[in-house]
């Protein structure tokens, strides 16, 4: 019964082999029901990324089973005061939960609220987000009292169908418009040189990106999160890759990066592109775009797809993406709801 039903809390540090051997059980349930046309993480990179200690996010794992069978999956996260983006995010928790198809309708999902609303009290959060794409996930966080925040697009580019020639001209007319502007690519981690300029610019171009109604504090890069990152990487087996242009000054006007991992050889991530607002206008981001696509087409000839996501609001980048050939493939709402806001709603449920 559900009332026998506890979350227990887990240390991937120190999870035994029954531990995961049912958590990757259901983390394949959940990985074909959500995503069944990507590939899945392998169990050995699962445990790496969720065994490796992070210095500026705190990371919070439950499960609620029945003996050798998970029905329920949950973590959260929250700014450490290490981060440098602690002081505007300290208020912020991330949680994340799902439920085994066929244990649904039977309130478990109801059974992590208290959990969350204890967590926020633990770490002085006032705010959760949560995020949704399907039906029955929209509909228990409209029930809980949730707000829809942001909207999210998810797009996808099939490299077989993309205008390469239109390609090459975005690269040629980008370098023919900026012939002061430098533009290179790095594979793999950039050159530590780089970070603290790289840090500076990135960090006022995430910024610059429009998060609707979301409550979230200042994105803040630096060099020891950046090299965070590519110890990271480099644990699970991920490639960075670069485009960066640089003006005659020595500032980064541009940049756009990617990923590819091994065990995702057909699907390469798109993460991240930022033109400053003083360089636009000049098709540079139309050039950094066109220039990685066309560098991961050679670097990975095994690859069929380019995945990235966008604000719904993000009109720029959505054109760019459109005429590029990127096509919607899901959407998703991030929802917020005050810590005051869910203590009331449990107790009138």
């Amino acid at each position: 019964m559900v009332g026998e039903l506890v979350p227990t809390a887990v240390d991937p540090k120190t999870a035994g082999r029954d531990f995961w051997t049912r958590f990757h059980q259901l983390r394949g349930l959940r990985h074909t029901e959500m995503h069944p046309d990507d590939p899945l993480e392998p169990d050995d990179v699962a445990e790496a990324r969720m065994k490796r200690p992070n210095p500026f996010d705190l990371h919070h794992y439950y499960e609620i089973s029945r003996g050798p069978r998970m029905l329920s999956w949950f973590s959260a996260e929250n700014a450490t005061p290490a981060n440098p983006e602690y002081e505007t995010n300290k208020h912020l928790l991330w949680a994340d939960a799902y439920v085994r198809r066929d244990e649904r309708r039977k309130r478990i999902g109801t059974l992590w609220l208290p959990l969350i609303v204890r967590l926020m009290g633990q770490q002085g959060s006032t705010v959760v987000g949560m995020s949704a794409d399907r039906e029955a996930a929209h509909g228990f966080l409209q029930w809980l009292g949730a707000k829809p925040k942001l909207h999210e697009i998810e797009s996808r580019l099939k490299l077989s169908e993309v205008d390469w020639p239109m390609m090459r001209r975005w690269v040629e007319e980008g370098a023919k418009r900026s012939t002061q502007t430098r533009l290179e690519v790095y594979d793999g981690p950039l050159p530590e040189a780089m970070w603290p300029e790289f840090a500076r610019q990135r960090t006022t171009l995430l910024n610059t990106i429009p998060f609707e109604d979301l409550d979230i504090g200042k994105i803040v890069i630096t060099p020891e999160r950046i090299r965070d990152y590519y110890e990271r990487a480099a644990a699970t087996g991920e490639v960075p890759h670069d485009v960066v242009t640089w003006e005659p000054d020595g500032t980064i006007s541009g940049m756009t990066d990617v990923s590819w991992a091994p065990y995702r050889r057909t699907l390469i991530e798109q993460q991240f592109t930022g033109v400053r607002p003083e360089a636009r206008g000049r098709g540079l981001g139309k050039w950094i775009k066109a220039a990685m696509v066309l560098h991961v087409r050679d670097l990975y000839p095994d690859a069929e797809w380019i995945v990235t996501g966008n604000a719904g609001s993000n009109a720029p980048m959505l054109k760019i993406n459109r005429t590029m050939g990127f096509k919607a493939y899901r959407t998703s709402v991030d929802y917020q709801i005050t810590r005051d806001e869910l203590e009331a709603r449990i107790k009138s449920a």
